[in-house]
Protein backbone atom coordinates (compact mmCIF):
# COMPACT_ATOMS: atom_id res chain seq x y z
CA UNK A 1 0.00 0.00 0.00
CA UNK A 2 1.25 3.45 -0.82
CA UNK A 3 0.78 5.96 1.95
CA UNK A 4 1.61 6.65 5.55
CA UNK A 5 -0.90 4.47 7.34
CA UNK A 6 -2.49 1.11 6.86
CA UNK A 7 -6.27 1.06 6.67
CA UNK A 8 -8.19 -0.81 9.33
CA UNK A 9 -9.49 -3.35 6.82
CA UNK A 10 -6.02 -3.98 5.41
CA UNK A 11 -4.71 -4.61 8.93
CA UNK A 12 -7.50 -7.12 9.53
CA UNK A 13 -6.90 -8.82 6.17
CA UNK A 14 -3.17 -9.00 6.87
CA UNK A 15 -3.77 -10.87 10.13
CA UNK A 16 -6.41 -13.21 8.66
CA UNK A 17 -4.11 -14.00 5.73
CA UNK A 18 -1.53 -15.37 8.14
CA UNK A 19 -3.82 -17.98 9.72
CA UNK A 20 -2.43 -21.34 8.51
CA UNK A 21 -4.52 -24.07 6.91
CA UNK A 22 -6.15 -26.28 9.51
CA UNK A 23 -6.16 -23.54 12.15
CA UNK A 24 -8.74 -20.96 13.18
CA UNK A 25 -8.75 -17.64 15.01
CA UNK A 26 -11.60 -15.85 16.74
CA UNK A 27 -12.91 -12.46 15.68
CA UNK A 28 -11.60 -11.00 18.93
CA UNK A 29 -8.19 -12.60 18.47
CA UNK A 30 -7.90 -11.11 14.96
CA UNK A 31 -8.97 -7.70 16.27
CA UNK A 32 -6.32 -7.79 18.98
CA UNK A 33 -3.57 -8.88 16.60
CA UNK A 34 -4.57 -6.12 14.18
CA UNK A 35 -4.18 -3.53 16.93
CA UNK A 36 -7.94 -3.16 17.39
CA UNK A 37 -8.66 -4.70 20.81
CA UNK A 38 -12.34 -4.97 21.64
CA UNK A 39 -13.35 -4.57 18.00
CA UNK A 40 -14.41 -8.13 17.13
CA UNK A 41 -17.51 -6.93 15.28
CA UNK A 42 -15.35 -4.70 13.10
CA UNK A 43 -13.48 -7.83 12.00
CA UNK A 44 -16.80 -9.42 11.00
CA UNK A 45 -17.81 -6.32 9.03
CA UNK A 46 -14.44 -6.22 7.26
CA UNK A 47 -14.60 -9.89 6.32
CA UNK A 48 -18.15 -9.54 5.03
CA UNK A 49 -16.92 -6.73 2.76
CA UNK A 50 -14.38 -8.96 0.99
CA UNK A 51 -14.97 -9.44 -2.73
CA UNK A 52 -16.24 -12.88 -3.76
CA UNK A 53 -12.94 -14.00 -5.27
CA UNK A 54 -10.71 -12.71 -2.48
CA UNK A 55 -7.77 -14.89 -1.47
CA UNK A 56 -8.02 -13.82 2.17
CA UNK A 57 -8.98 -17.00 4.09
CA UNK A 58 -12.08 -15.51 5.78
CA UNK A 59 -13.37 -18.98 6.58
CA UNK A 60 -10.66 -19.46 9.23
CA UNK A 61 -12.26 -16.88 11.55
CA UNK A 62 -14.91 -18.15 13.97
CA UNK A 63 -16.71 -16.78 17.01
CA UNK A 64 -15.44 -17.00 20.59
CA UNK A 65 -17.35 -20.24 21.16
CA UNK A 66 -15.59 -21.93 18.25
CA UNK A 67 -18.71 -21.81 16.11
CA UNK A 68 -19.36 -20.56 12.61
CA UNK A 69 -21.40 -17.39 13.03
CA UNK A 70 -24.85 -17.25 11.47
CA UNK A 71 -25.18 -14.82 8.59
CA UNK A 72 -27.64 -11.96 8.69
CA UNK A 73 -28.93 -12.71 5.20
CA UNK A 74 -29.56 -16.36 6.01
CA UNK A 75 -27.47 -17.34 2.98
CA UNK A 76 -25.38 -20.49 2.55
CA UNK A 77 -22.01 -19.02 3.52
CA UNK A 78 -22.06 -20.54 7.02
CA UNK A 79 -22.30 -23.97 5.40
CA UNK A 80 -19.59 -23.04 2.90
CA UNK A 81 -17.36 -21.93 5.78
CA UNK A 82 -17.83 -25.21 7.62
CA UNK A 83 -17.14 -27.27 4.47
CA UNK A 84 -13.95 -25.28 3.78
CA UNK A 85 -12.72 -25.78 7.35
CA UNK A 86 -13.51 -29.50 7.30
CA UNK A 87 -11.60 -29.72 4.02
CA UNK A 88 -8.57 -28.36 5.87
CA UNK A 89 -8.88 -31.00 8.59
CA UNK A 90 -10.73 -28.93 11.21
CA UNK A 91 -13.30 -31.10 12.96
CA UNK A 92 -16.57 -30.03 14.52
CA UNK A 93 -18.20 -31.56 17.56
CA UNK A 94 -21.88 -30.68 17.94
CA UNK A 95 -21.37 -27.63 15.75
CA UNK A 96 -18.28 -26.33 17.56
CA UNK A 97 -14.56 -26.42 16.93
CA UNK A 98 -12.36 -27.31 19.89
CA UNK A 99 -10.44 -24.03 20.10
CA UNK A 100 -7.86 -25.55 22.42
CA UNK A 101 -6.93 -27.91 19.59
CA UNK A 102 -7.34 -25.76 16.46
CA UNK A 103 -6.76 -22.16 17.57
CA UNK A 104 -3.92 -20.44 15.75
CA UNK A 105 -1.19 -19.33 18.14
CA UNK A 106 1.32 -17.05 16.42
CA UNK A 107 4.81 -17.79 17.68
CA UNK A 108 5.91 -14.17 17.49
CA UNK A 109 4.49 -10.71 17.82
CA UNK A 110 2.66 -9.49 14.75
CA UNK A 111 3.24 -5.92 13.69
CA UNK A 112 1.01 -4.59 10.96
CA UNK A 113 2.38 -1.47 9.33
CA UNK A 114 3.24 0.14 6.03
CA UNK A 115 6.28 -2.09 5.36
CA UNK A 116 4.51 -5.43 5.73
CA UNK A 117 0.93 -4.79 4.72
CA UNK A 118 -0.98 -7.47 2.90
CA UNK A 119 -3.57 -6.46 0.36
CA UNK A 120 -6.06 -8.68 -1.42
CA UNK A 121 -3.83 -8.83 -4.51
CA UNK A 122 -0.85 -9.95 -2.48
CA UNK A 123 -2.73 -12.56 -0.48
CA UNK A 124 -1.33 -15.56 -2.30
CA UNK A 125 0.32 -18.61 -0.80
CA UNK A 126 0.67 -17.17 2.70
CA UNK A 127 0.38 -20.64 4.15
CA UNK A 128 3.68 -21.67 2.58
CA UNK A 129 5.74 -18.61 3.56
CA UNK A 130 8.22 -18.36 6.36
CA UNK A 131 8.87 -14.94 7.83
CA UNK A 132 12.24 -13.65 8.97
CA UNK A 133 12.41 -11.73 12.21
CA UNK A 134 14.58 -8.87 10.99
CA UNK A 135 13.40 -5.46 9.77
CA UNK A 136 9.67 -5.97 9.59
CA UNK A 137 9.13 -7.40 13.08
CA UNK A 138 7.39 -10.54 11.88
CA UNK A 139 8.64 -13.91 13.06
CA UNK A 140 8.28 -17.49 11.87
CA UNK A 141 4.77 -18.86 12.11
CA UNK A 142 3.75 -22.05 13.82
CA UNK A 143 3.09 -24.67 11.15
CA UNK A 144 2.40 -27.69 13.32
CA UNK A 145 -0.45 -29.79 11.98
CA UNK A 146 -3.70 -29.89 13.91
CA UNK A 147 -4.42 -33.00 15.95
CA UNK A 148 -5.98 -35.89 14.10
CA UNK A 149 -9.63 -36.43 14.83
CA UNK A 150 -10.37 -39.84 16.19
CA UNK A 151 -12.34 -41.97 13.79
CA UNK A 152 -15.19 -44.07 15.09
CA UNK A 153 -15.78 -47.51 13.66
CA UNK A 154 -19.30 -48.43 12.79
Amino acid sequence: MEGKTTSTRERIYAVVSRIPRGRVATYGQVAGLAGLPGQARLVGYALSALPDRSRVPWHRVVNARGRVSARRDGGPMATVQRVLLEGEGVSFDKGSIRLEAYRWRPTSRIRIGEKNTLTNRAATAWDSLEFGSSQNGVGRESRSPPPQASRRRR
